[in-house]
């Protein structure tokens, strides 16, 4: 019977408001990352995610490459993920077919209790999805601010044929979705594309009841390339909170970092 007590203070927990301040959040950040490169091993071939906690991930597996003599090959789920690795000194792999991935570590806009995430912040959620997709195992790494009780507060990214633009965004409001062209920041008049060359947009449900029923309706949409969601896929998460690393699994009460000497 204490199994619903562990569950319901969870919710509890991934609930409350987040106040971190910022050099907070990069300490956990950085926590995050340094628990998920100790799990990696020799002989890998790795999946290397986008955004602010995949890239310190990054930063210190090529350290392991450069003075620990760590022995992996990986592939970027973008061009600045690829840029980066290649400055810390890993090997990359190029796309071909058969190719998987032993272990992939990316971060995630949201992710609640059952690991279902929204990701494409930072515009590459194609590319992370494809390597997420061929990957036997997709570990989050993020901060306490990720952590919610629903999705949806953070905006839904989507990856959409230029083309099709105003047509999906119709589709989109249709659904609830308060779709709004993602712009970009160096040229705030000039809208944002992804290193694939499609648009993105950003969709304000604000909740998202089913995200199954979500994710089943955005992909049929013509001139949809991808959607944000990703169900079904992290089969663990490191998630940092002041100097605390805890481990999530779907559905499960989380579990101390420190109990795992590899991937739970």
């Amino acid at each position: 019977m204490r199994q619903p007590r562990l569950r319901l203070q969870f919710l509890l927990n991934v609930s409350a408001p987040q106040s971190a301040s910022a050099p907070d959040l990069a300490a956990e950040k950085l926590l995050a990352a340094t628990t998920a490169v100790g799990w990696v091993r020799d002989g890998m071939r790795v999946g290397l995610g986008t955004g602010s906690t995949a890239a310190p991930f990054i930063t210190l597996l090529g350290q392991r490459v450069r003075e620990g003599g760590l022995r992996i090959e990986a592939t970027a789920t973008s061009r600045a993920s690829e840029e980066l690795a290649r400055q810390v000194g890993i090997p990359l792999l190029e796309p071909r077919r058969g190719l998987r991935f032993d272990l992939t570590v990316d971060g995630a806009d949201e992710l609640d209790a059952q690991l279902r995430l929204i990701k494409g912040g930072g515009g590459a959620l194609l590319r992370e999805k494809v390597i997420a997709t061929a990957s036997d195992y997709l570990l989050i790494v993020a901060d306490s601010t990720k952590a919610v009780g629903q999705l949806g507060r953070f905006p839904l990214p989507l990856e959409v044929v230029p083309f099709a633009l105003p047509w999906v965004m119709d589709a989109v409001a249709d659904l609830g979705g308060a779709p709004v062209l993602r712009m970009d920041k160096q040229n705030p008049l000039e809208p944002a594309h992804s290193d694939q060359g499609n648009l993105l947009v950003d969709c304000h449900f604000q909740q998202i009841e089913d995200p199954a029923m979500l994710a089943a309706q955005l992909i049929v949409i013509p001139g949809m390339v991808e959607h944000g969601l990703f169900l079904g896929l992290a089969r663990a998460a490191v998630v940092a909170q002041g100097g605390q690393a805890q481990v999530w699994r779907p559905g499960q009460a989380p579990v101390a970092a420190s109990e795992f000497t590899a991937l739970p």
